[in-house]
């Protein structure tokens, strides 16, 4: 009798961007997930799960549909005016929705996990700095894909901090050195870059302030593929989702790991092995330690 690890399901399975993962991959990103959640914990960060769809007024609020409509995936409806022209098997492969055949958009899928927690928070007064942590399935519409490099769907983990922006800011040094630390135990060699994240009105002064003091950091393995980041937003989102901290707009900061990007990696370090992968992740003993 073949048990679930004996070939039955191959560690990973990749098509048109969308990935299956085997018993291998899944317990390499559980554990993975243990350390990550250990950070959380270690800063006291509250486990939460969000919804899965975003209201397009909701997102809107973020300029995102002026900063990223290039990866927008709309959740739209059936319209029942339409139902009678709707694929039926045999379906050709690449058969899809046309746009006479959907109905009015109200959702959008994510492609980050932080969105809904600021919105979680609209409206709240902040007494003292709070940290979040959530898991989240997210989407992007890519001009191509690339393995568990780029993804259709993925997930993603973040740590979120709300507060003043001292808080805020310590928390990404915090997190900057325990990634650094745990990618050194694995071996990976990771190199940190500076990018840009348009949050931000591309002429507005936070925009300014981002090119003379970038605020997102991205952790980059085998030259291009950034497998995590540290992300502050100034007053961005306390503003927006009308956030305050101490009687003024509340700062926010997050830390983002690709999940699926990690296992890439991993996989890539340790020769296909993810047998040997997953014992170098739970023999960490930094903060996290599974």
């Amino acid at each position: 009798m073949r048990t679930p690890d004996s070939g039955l399901h191959s560690p990973v399975g990749v098509s048109d961007g969308l990935v299956t993962l085997g018993p291998e991959a899944v317990r390499l990103r559980a554990a993975l997930d243990t350390v990550f959640t250990g950070w959380a914990a270690a800063a006291d960060a509250a486990d939460v799960l969000y919804p899965p769809l975003i209201p397009v007024a909701d997102l809107a609020r973020f300029d995102y549909f002026t900063n990223f409509p290039h990866l927008v995936l709309a959740a739209a409806p059936i319209d029942p005016a339409a139902v009678a022209g709707l694929p039926t098997h045999p379906a050709k492969p690449g058969t899809g929705l046309g746009g006479h055949q959907l109905g009015e958009a109200g959702f959008v899928l994510p492609s980050a996990a932080c969105y809904n927690a600021y919105l979680s928070l609209s409206g709240t007064e902040l007494d003292e700095p709070a940290t979040f942590t959530t898991i989240a399935q997210c989407f992007r519409r890519e001009t191509r894909y690339e393995g568990l490099r780029r993804l259709h769907g993925f997930t993603m983990r973040e740590i979120i901090a709300v507060g003043d922006a001292d808080a805020v800011k310590s928390h990404l040094t915090t997190h900057k050195a325990l990634i650094l630390d745990f990618a050194a135990h694995l071996g990976l060699s990771l190199t940190t870059e500076v990018a840009t994240d348009p949050f931000f009105d591309a002429n507005g002064s936070r925009a300014v302030m981002q090119r003379l003091f970038p605020t997102k950091e991205e952790f980059v393995a085998d030259g291009d593929l950034a497998i995590a980041s540290v992300n502050y937003h100034r007053n961005f989102f306390g503003e927006r989702a009308d956030i305050t901290y101490a009687g003024g707009e509340a700062h926010t900061s997050c830390v983002a790991f690709g999940m699926e990007r990690w296992l890439h990696v991993l996989a890539g370090r340790f020769d296909g092995d993810w047998g040997a992968a997953e014992e170098a992740v739970r023999s960490f003993s930094g903060p996290g330690a599974p």
